[in-house]
């Protein structure tokens, strides 16, 4: 080192030089030129090339540098600048770590996950976790379930929507018990539909299902709702409510999630997420859309292919279907009529009238309601499907038979009350965006924000008038000033003789006269009335 120094002050070193010091000390050309420029400031550093100057001058990671990574996202060049504003308005000024130090150290002091998470949160930072795998078990030993919003347009009555998915898989075969689609929204009609179907296991169901011993659910307010709850304790069914957020607790239904995207919805027409060229990235506008019957269709179809022919890596080579039959597990299963009775949300007894069964302010009939008026009954239902309900005998809990809205609409009807309802809804959302559209002006220096559209003095003293008579005609009550009381003579029923005013009965109005003034009784008459 000491040789390099005396050619850098004669101004005969090389990169050759360089490059053969670099080559014997086993570092890079850019280290000895860093060496060289340190022991030209300092003699010590000429001795032992490459160590430090003084003890615990290696920059760290500290909290404060933690907390600034998770301001800016993980942004380090933002870090850096922050850290340099900081030591110039120390007193005395400090020296801030460089650009090339700060990547460094936070290379060495923080973990990948930890880089992760301080740039993109918690599920970025999971990411770089390491998970134990829980053993298989048996079959319907635990079951795991989940809402999914399939990525693919389909067209609904004409309108372009994503269907939801619902269905239940079970953990030691990888095997799609049940399956539900909705058009839109799930609710726990879904849910009650896709058990139906994962715990029946005749056609066209089976061979899979009958009753697990616990279902994993994640916090959903479908699967927790009421009704489902109801459901699952008079099946026998523990239900293992997930904390918030952890997908990776119930990972055999989200690897179904992913593996029902990439192997089959990706390859259908509508499908949400497919790369287009250019800019835009809407869909074109010719593109034809699987109606819904056919999507269900096909995602039956898949389901199928799924359980029957998929061999999945956790098994081994084997198809759910083979993994189901070899597993010796006894089932247990429920009649069908049972299932169905279990599923249902019980909305109390009701009295069997001539009229049928009055629901929700409605009437409901059936055939075999005659000769079985006066009997107390019990009503079950399905979520959301109030053009019928299943009516029970309240003493025994026999089954007594569907019944159906007396006055149900026609089709026509419904459509008609549909658009006529969204019309309104567009009319509504117009006027609220209208009024509550607010226009500022634009700004190049900062100002306080100033409105725009200017009203004149007439103009908002009508306004507000107008608006004054408004909430005055709502707060209006006729009945406040009672009448005045009729004439004594007058025969006035006693109902109407509470509802005036207690005190003298107004006179009788004289005849007036053709030509002359008023009488000043017809005078008194007509204030009284006026009042």
């Amino acid at each position: 080192m000491r040789r390099l120094l005396a050619l850098r002050a004669g101004k005969e070193l090389t990169a050759g030089h360089v490059r053969v010091a670099a080559d014997a000390l086993a570092v890079s050309e850019r280290t000895v030129w860093r060496w060289v420029a340190a022991a030209e400031n300092d003699e010590a550093a000429a001795g032992d090339p490459g160590a430090r100057t003084r003890a615990g001058a290696r920059f760290t990671i500290t909290p404060e540098v933690r907390g600034l990574l998770a301001l800016w996202k993980g942004n380090v060049r933002a870090v850096h600048r922050e850290l340099v504003l900081r030591a110039a308005r120390q007193s005395p000024p400090a020296d801030a770590p460089s650009l090339t130090t700060l990547h460094r150290a936070i290379r060495r002091d923080l973990t990948p996950g930890e880089r992760a998470g301080l740039a993109g949160g918690e599920r970025a930072a999971r990411k770089h976790d390491v998970f134990l795998a829980r053993s298989r078990g048996w079959r319907n030993q635990v079951w795991e379930t989940d809402h999914m919003q399939a990525p693919v347009l389909v067209d609904v009555d004409g309108k372009a929507r994503r269907p939801w998915i619902t269905w239940f898989t079970d953990c030691a075969t990888n095997a799609i018990t049940g399956v539900a689609i909705t058009p839109g929204d799930p609710s726990r009609e879904s849910v009650l539909a896709a058990l139906r179907s994962a715990v029946l296991r005749k056609e066209p169901y089976g061979p899979f299902g009958g009753l697990p011993e616990k279902v994993r659910v994640d916090r959903g307010k479908d699967f927790l709702s009421r009704t489902v709850t109801a459901a699952f304790d008079l099946l026998d069914v523990t239900v293992e409510d997930l904390p918030a957020y952890t997908p990776h607790l119930k990972g055999t239904v989200e690897g179904l999630n992913r593996a029902v995207e990439s192997m089959f919805l990706a390859a259908l027409p509508g499908y949400a997420r497919q790369p287009r060229p250019g800019k835009r990235t809407s869909r074109p506008k010719d593109e034809v859309l699987l109606g819904f019957e056919d999507f269900t269709a096909r995602l039956l179809d898949w389901t199928l292919w799924w359980n029957t022919e998929h061999r999945p890596a956790p098994l081994r080579g084997k198809t759910p279907l083979q993994a189901w039959q070899d597993d010796p597990t006894p089932l247990r299963d429920l009649p069908a009529t049972d299932l169905w009775t279990f599923t249902l949300e019980d909305a109390g007894t009701r009295t069997l009238t001539t009229r049928g069964v009055r629901f929700r302010r409605r009437d409901y009939v059936g055939p075999w309601m005659t000769g079985q008026a006066g009997i107390q009954v019990r009503v079950r239902f399905m979520p959301h499907h109030d053009h019928r309900i299943e009516v029970y005998h309240a003493a025994t809990g026999r089954y007594l038979g569907p019944a159906d809205l007396a006055d149900q609409a026609t089709e026509e009807q419904v459509s008609a009350v549909r658009r006529a309802r969204a019309a309104r809804s567009r009319r509504l959302k117009k006027d609220l965006e209208a009024s509550q559209r607010e226009r500022y002006a634009t700004v190049n220096q900062p100002e306080a924000p100033r409105r725009l559209g200017a009203l004149t003095t007439a103009q908002a003293d009508a306004e507000l008038a107008q608006s004054a008579d408004t909430d005055l005609a709502q707060l209006a009550l006729p009945d406040l000033i009672p009448p005045a009381a009729p004439p004594a003579d007058w025969r006035t029923p006693p109902s109407l003789a509470t509802r005036t005013t207690p005190g003298r009965p107004a006179p009788v109005p004289s005849e007036p006269a053709s030509d002359g003034p008023l009488e000043p009784n017809a005078q008194t008459a007509e204030d009284g009335d006026a009042s």
